[in-house]
């Protein structure tokens, strides 16, 4: 997610994360913005084939050949059946699990896995103010795939390639592939995504059916929620320095059946300080750490439980904070986006929660082993939560 402090911005370990060519490419480059741009699809694809016209008859051509630049768009393509088109990707595209054969062609700068939160933030801000790219691609191996689409997306030069280090690559490129640039900022954003994906594929039906059931799922968690009293939330999506939680967070929030008390809808995620987090007073408390899964989560937890605040926020004394695994359910712009709201609703409302969540998705903060006292209350919630006994529907995202 974005931040407007791009240069404090500390998730640069995170966000990185087949029909036929284009029959009428130009030889540049065609961007394409996904909020605003009718796209149309580039086959009449209904059984994995594009089709050439030549002199009044069809013929069959070889697949799309497709380069993606972000995790989210990986996972939309794969959960609209299209995986097999998928022949390059970047070094965070990791679901479904099977994608990670494909060739990886963008790499971070940044080792995130020997460095802590604070460390990271460092480097971010180091090379960003050097000028430096947070990311490294493999040219040639691009050129080898020779892609027909690449799908990026151009809401923040820290969490994928920037404009200036793609434009000129895909330039230089024999057959420029054509270009789908996403821009979420909201959930129908998404969701919106996700249909203008399956038009630039050729999956427009499958598009269609997969959002209607995605939007029965998260009027399911809302219907749930509604008219129960709503707790004062607080997301941090980075603890060292902490951010606020921005974007489609806030928004999770509410319909989830909570308040967020510090991030704004539609907004980009803030740096804040440790004294607007304690005048929030949050009832509950989600560490959703930009691609941290929960494990990495608690042991980043050692930071706020040494801030002197941290013991007298009542969602700590009541044992309502939780670590999540941000990077599948709530960083990434795609479809598991839905999975991160039942999660919020059942952290939120567990008594209303008639779905399951995934497993390892989220664990109540073990407080003691980050040295944060922790008081007893018996209304506290049953954190037995974990997998209530209706799965429903997930809308086909065991593929992708």
């Amino acid at each position: 997610m974005v931040r407007d402090d791009a240069r404090s911005w500390a998730t640069v370990a995170v966000a990185l994360r087949g029909p036929g060519p284009f029959l009428d490419r130009p030889p540049r480059p065609r961007p394409i913005r996904a909020s605003k741009a009718c796209v149309r699809p580039v086959s009449n694809r209904g059984v994995g084939i594009s089709w050439l016209q030549t002199g009044g008859r069809e013929e069959v051509e070889r697949n799309v050949r497709i380069v993606t630049l972000l995790p989210s768009a990986t996972e939309i393509i794969c959960a609209l059946g299209r995986a097999g088109d998928v022949v390059g990707i970047t070094h965070e595209c990791d679901f479904p699990p099977e994608i990670r054969r494909r060739p990886v062609v963008v790499h971070s700068r940044i080792d995130s896995t020997s460095q802590n939160s604070a460390q990271i933030n460092a480097a971010v801000e180091g090379a960003l103010t050097r000028g430096e790219s947070l990311y490294t691609i493999d040219v040639e191996g691009l050129r080898a795939l020779r892609p027909d689409l690449l799908i990026t997306q151009d809401l923040c030069d820290v969490c994928a390639l920037p404009e200036s280090d793609i434009g000129p690559i895909i330039e230089a490129l024999p057959i420029p592939p054509q270009v789908l640039r996403l821009h979420p900022h909201t959930l129908a954003d998404i969701l919106n995504d996700i249909l203008t994906v399956g038009a630039a594929v050729g999956a427009e039906t499958e598009a269609r059916h997969f959002v209607a059931r995605l939007e029965a799922r998260i009027a399911r968690v809302e219907a749930a929620t509604r008219g129960r009293c709503r707790p004062r939330v607080c997301c941090l999506e980075w603890l060292d320095p902490p951010f606020c939680g921005g974007h489609w967070m806030p928004e999770l929030v509410t319909l989830a059946g909570g308040r967020e008390m510090i991030g704004r809808h539609g907004r980009p995620s803030l740096r804040i300080d440790w004294a607007e987090i304690a005048a929030a007073s949050p009832e509950v408390i989600v560490l959703a750490l930009c691609g941290f899964d929960v494990a990495r989560t608690r042991a980043e937890a050692a930071v706020p439980a040494a801030r002197p605040e941290w013991p007298k926020l009542p969602a700590v004394g009541t044992g309502r904070v939780y670590a999540t695994d941000a990077s599948s359910f709530f960083s990434r712009s795609g479809p598991r986006i839905v999975d991160g709201l039942e999660i919020l609703g059942a952290l939120l409302h567990p008594g209303a929660a008639t779905w399951s969540t995934p497993p390892e998705a989220w664990a109540p903060l073990n407080l003691e082993d980050i040295r944060g006292p922790r008081r007893r209350r018996s209304d506290a919630p049953d954190l037995a939560i974990h997998a209530p006994p209706s799965a429903g529907d997930r809308g086909g995202e065991g593929s992708g």
